[in-house]
């Protein structure tokens, strides 16, 4: 019953101002196509993505996450193309995002390049407010659901990466909408559900060579949205002979993680990761864990010496 609570506080406390926000991810670098269009074909092959999160388990109405992308380059030239698909559920709503990405990159130097990227999204969003335990069944912020409530957005990001190092600065969506309640009809209810604001974020991360079967990958990750806490997750992977990764990441007064990933095959990576919240929300759950697979394609005369961290 706490638990119901708690999450029905968030969600109608959050009807006239709440600020929503991005999906969070634990394991981002492996999909960063998500945050930074213009990492849209910077592996150099076909790139399939699939990731399903369950968060704060235990909780009722808690978040919960699946996505989709693909990302490739365009034969030997510098431009890259990108698809990616994100739904999200939480309480009593679900939303839908359909994004399609292209990046340019341009070579500066034997070893580095700079990416430029821009991304359109569709958004589509379904409040069903009858799955809540109303106490004013005449409250007129609750007689119509959102169905379909549609929203186009644009992005843009900038990507400078090697093989072992990387820099960005993306902007996944620069426009605020407002996702309204459309039956609300006197000045006391509620306009609006949900508002989209800009997400600024910016990423690094270094690969080091420890010995020739170990290496360690550092990353950062900091989010900046107005009307919310700065966001900032710290982690480190060791990539073991090539094959097995084991790390953890800090979510700045949020959550401590553990990330295993496995490379079964050229083509098949997978990956898992555990969060641990580190705030009072622990007392009311029991985790979040988040599970991904990627599938690379390879031409035949593709060598891949090492495989890329990121």
């Amino acid at each position: 019953m706490r638990a119901k609570l708690l999450v029905l506080a968030l969600l109608l406390t959050g009807i006239d101002m709440f600020s929503q926000q991005d999906s969070q991810f634990t394991q981002y670098m492996y999909n960063t196509i998500n945050i930074n269009p213009a990492y849209a074909g910077s592996r150099g092959v076909m790139s399939v993505f699939g990731l399903y999160r369950n968060q704060w388990v235990g909780l009722d109405g808690a978040p919960t996450t699946m996505t989709g992308s693909l990302n490739t380059p365009i034969g030997n030239s510098n431009v890259g193309l990108g698809l990616s698909v994100i739904s999200d559920k939480i309480g009593p709503s679900d939303e839908t995002s359909i994004s399609a990405d292209v990046s340019y990159s341009i070579p500066v130097s034997e070893t580095y390049k700079l990416s430029f990227g821009l991304k359109g999204t569709a958004n589509l969003l379904n409040v069903d407010f009858t799955k809540l335990n109303i106490y004013d069944s005449a409250d007129p912020r609750f007689q119509n659901n959102v169905d379909n409530k549609f929203s186009p957005n644009v992005g843009a990001g900038v990507y400078f990466h090697s093989n072992k190092t990387y820099i960005g600065l993306s902007v996944p969506n620069f426009l605020e909408t407002k996702h309204f309640d459309e039956s609300a009809s006197s000045s006391n209810s509620a306009s609006f559900v949900a508002k989209e604001r800009m997400h600024y974020y910016a990423i690094a991360g270094h690969v080091f060579d420890l010995s020739p079967s170990i290496q360690f990958k550092p990353a950062v990750l900091a989010k900046a949205v107005q009307g919310a806490p700065l966001q900032v997750d710290v982690s480190g992977n060791f990539l073991i002979n090539e094959k097995f990764t084991i790390g953890a990441a800090y979510r700045w007064s949020a959550a401590m993680s553990a990330m295993v990933g496995f490379q079964a095959t050229e083509n098949w990576f997978v990956g898992y990761a555990y969060d641990m919240e580190t705030t009072k929300l622990a007392n009311y759950n029991s985790g979040s864990h988040e599970i991904f697979v990627r599938y690379e394609l390879f031409n035949n005369y593709d060598k891949v010496i090492s495989p890329r961290f990121f």
